[in-house]
């Protein structure tokens, strides 16, 4: 039982850190792409039609 009085807490912190780097890129624009979707509308490489 002792065992959780440091897990939880590591635990915790870990989260915590990860949501801030989480975070730090959403803010920094890493997930930004507006020129790749607009190159991805016109490419005919994706086809939407099931394969027969």
């Amino acid at each position: 039982m002792n065992v959780l009085a440091y897990l939880i807490p590591v635990s915790l912190i870990l989260g915590g850190i990860g949501l801030a780097a989480f975070v730090f890129t959403v803010r920094a624009r890493q997930y930004d792409d507006p020129q790749g979707a607009a190159e991805r509308i016109l490419s005919g490489d994706y086809d939407d039609h099931p394969k027969t």
